[in-house]
């Protein structure tokens, strides 16, 4: 009797489900062994609302082509719905890291060394090559602004990628094919001097150029490979950006080691010509893994709708919003997609519905999808703010702990010398020990205490990195204080290693969380955007150090004093300047904490 009743149940959904639970419980229940209250309610919390067995048929078949399919609205190289099991994860990944390691190695192989190359090959001075490589490196880092537009407006990220990736590659060869010139015009060096330098300088801002495509796009494509509506793949997610900053340091550290001891002992045609070989090796690998990437469509010109709410608010500046905000230009539709913020109210004026009489357009009626796309930049400002402070800090590394280190010991046993800048060395290998670390030991820990998915959140991961930055400041003054002290006997340049050591584990927690937070928190239609923006953090952060350095440097040797830093530093106070970096820092730190307890997602 009751196997007939459940083939009848099977075959007739509407009939309710509690007629066979009543009757299972008449029939069974006294042979049951009876639970406890709560475990009773633990194996209701646990049951389904509605077994599988008996869904409708059209349904199951619907939930299993659902889930076949991400739900992120990423699409195939074909621009049909993208499958799981096909495309993105960790497979089209590879490629996408592969890539980006490539455009690593070749950056920091033509930076670690272009001082010395632009003043022993072009014979300029130090002061001019030390403003030449800073303006090289600065354009590096404010390109990827044209990259993240033309990526959100026009091509999207892998064609975007594959277009500055080819113009990198020319820029390589020039830049190598520039460094044989000498061998090929030697009698009259003065009247080709000035063609020579016009080829360096061509292929190094072409270089420069094809850079802005790929820092902003690179780490965007490969996020997008991740289902953010699968938690699976949004744990995923978070280690990608921890492997995508491993492959960034494996680049630096065989550019740094490999490839300047080439250039320097072998010569400058074989240095560039290896990194540009891997680039076009690095082209041909992410080509490669182009029918399992998942791609994002693009949604126009995110300035221009940024700029058409400013305009609208300012123009409906005089109108009352209305008490009902659901009376605002298609709020469901935006309820669909982001919830309703209250914060940088000003700006749901753009939003307002005119009377029939006025005039509409997109310059005077916004929807609130788009207040809200403005409200989640102007959220993220102050943290992007934050990190120039930061990156100043870390611009030491390449700027007055090189300085510091010129003055010490360097020699390390009887036969071994270990030049400043190599000191940088520490930092890098630091990163690379603290990536997996970080990945494979803290996050689950941290797991277990927060219950994150990610162990920590990304603005705990970049306050840690703040917090550590200070520590590494104040390191660094104790060190020069010691040194001062010991004067005119020498330190070994050895002391300096912790501090590039704690700088690399503050550099594992901002970075990284830096990459993922500006690419969770921009709008969906700007992830490219938000990705140039922690790029643009990088050199404003190095901008924002020059000024510091140079402030300092001019406002304590006035009256005739050397200063904190003079050109002798045993004449000067470096440690106090550390003192200032390590106090601004905690100033920095403060000013975090307060803004990222206001944020709102």
């Amino acid at each position: 009797m009751f196997l007939q009743i459940i083939k009848f149940v099977e075959n007739c959904s509407t009939v309710p489900l509690d007629i066979l639970h009543i009757y299972t419980q008449f029939c069974f229940g006294g042979r049951r062994q009876k639970k406890s209250p709560m475990e009773a309610a633990a194996e209701d919390e646990e049951r389904p609302l509605l077994a599988h067995r008996f869904l409708p048929p059209q349904q199951e078949e619907e939930e299993e082509e659902g889930s076949r399919y991400t739900s992120d609205g990423t699409v195939d190289c074909n621009k049909q719905p993208a499958l799981k099991q096909s495309t993105g994860n960790w497979r089209a990944c590879f490629f996408i890291l592969g890539a980006e390691f490539s455009e690593c190695l070749c950056f920091f192989a033509v930076a670690r060394n272009l001082v010395t190359y632009i003043t022993t090959v072009l014979h300029e001075s130090n002061a001019g090559a030390a403003r030449s490589v800073s303006a090289w490196i600065g354009t590096c880092f404010f390109t990827p602004l044209l990259g993240a537009f033309l990526a959100d407006t026009y091509w999207g990220r892998y064609a975007t990628i594959i277009v500055f990736l080819s113009i990198y590659a020319v820029g390589m060869l020039i830049t190598t094919v520039s460094a044989t010139l000498p061998l090929f015009l030697p009698s009259s060096p003065d009247s080709n001097s000035g063609i020579h330098r016009v080829a360096v300088y061509l292929g190094l801002y072409l270089v420069a150029l094809g850079t802005g495509g790929i820092k902003p796009c690179s780490s965007a494509l490969g996020a997008d490979q991740f289902d953010g509506a699968d938690p699976a793949e949004r744990v995923a997610k978070g280690s990608f950006f921890n492997w995508y900053y491993f492959s960034i340091n494996i680049g630096s550290l065989l550019a740094a080691t490999v490839v300047v001891w080439v250039q320097d002992n072998v010569g400058w045609t074989v240095g560039f010509a290896i990194p540009t070989v891997l680039m076009a090796f690095g082209l041909a690998v992410f080509v490669a893994g182009g029918k399992v990437y998942r791609y994002k469509r693009t949604d126009g010109s995110p300035f221009t709708r940024v700029f058409q709410v400013v305009v609208a608010a300012v123009r409906n500046c005089r109108l009352e919003l209305p008490d009902d905000v659901s009376a605002l230009h298609e709020y469901g539709g935006a309820v669909r997609l982001r919830h309703h913020t209250s914060q940088f109210g000003f700006f749901d004026k753009a939003a307002i519905v005119l009377p029939s009489s006025e005039k509409e357009g997109p310059w005077r009626l916004c929807t609130v999808a788009q207040v809200e796309e403005l409200k989640m930049l102007l959220r993220m400002a102050p943290v992007w703010a934050s990190l120039l402070v930061f990156f100043a800090v870390t611009a030491q590394m390449s700027s007055t702990l090189v300085e510091q280190g010129a003055v010490m010991d360097n020699r390390v046993g009887a036969f071994f010398t270990v030049p400043p800048a190599a000191m940088s060395t520490f930092d890098v290998l630091t990163v690379l020990v603290c990536v997996p670390v970080y990945d494979a030991v803290l996050v689950p820990l941290a797991r277990r205490v927060t219950g994150q998915d990610r162990g920590l959140t990304q603005l705990q991961r970049i306050g840690v990195g703040f917090s550590l930055s200070a520590a590494g400041m104040a390191y660094a003054a104790t060190v020069e204080a010691r040194r001062l002290a010991a004067a005119p006997a020498k330190m070994s340049i050895m002391w300096q290693a912790p501090c590039y050591s704690v700088l690399g584990v503050a550099e594992v927690f901002t970075s990284i969380g830096m990459l993922e937070f500006f690419y969770d928190h921009s709008p969906d239609s700007m992830k490219s955007l938000g990705t140039a923006l922690a790029q643009l953090a990088i050199a404003g952060g190095n901008y924002l150090n020059s000024a510091l350095v140079g402030a300092v440097a001019s406002a304590t040797a006035s009256g005739g004093k050397p200063g904190w830093i003079p050109d002798n530093l045993d004449e000067g106070h470096l440690d106090y300047f550390f003192w200032f970096m390590a106090a601004l820092s905690v100033i920095n730190l403060l000013h975090f904490i307060h803004c990222s307890t206001k944020y709102k997602t």
